[in-house]
């Protein structure tokens, strides 16, 4: 079984047991979260897909680690003009372990 979630502007496929990164949550280690924008719910050949989304469908797991990503260099360069800007962005993220997906 299987569920597909919107989180932070992207979307995600997930199963019972994965461990996923989204963007950042609010909340400790250990804090439970539930998404209700569940797209799609695929359980053997039963496959329920919501318009825009499923209301009777709960994914819920609990934050496993608050972190920072890989730092990614953005380098703005003009040719012949002597323009150049070096800049670093490292993207919070939020690690979930998922615990169930809930069908009502």
């Amino acid at each position: 079984m299987y569920a597909v979630i919107s989180s932070g502007g992207k979307q995600h496929r997930v199963s019972e047991g994965d461990t996923i990164r989204i963007e950042k949550v609010p909340g400790d280690v250990g804090t439970s979260v539930s998404f209700d924008e569940v797209l799609m719910v695929s359980e053997n050949d039963n496959v329920l897909v919501g318009q825009p989304t499923l209301s009777n469908v709960t994914v819920s797991g609990h934050i496993v680690e608050q972190g920072r990503g890989k730092k990614i260099i953005v380098f703005k360069y003009k040719r012949r003009k002597g323009y150049r800007k070096k800049q670093g962005h490292r993207q919070d993220y939020t690690a979930l372990k998922i615990d169930s997906i809930k069908v009502a």
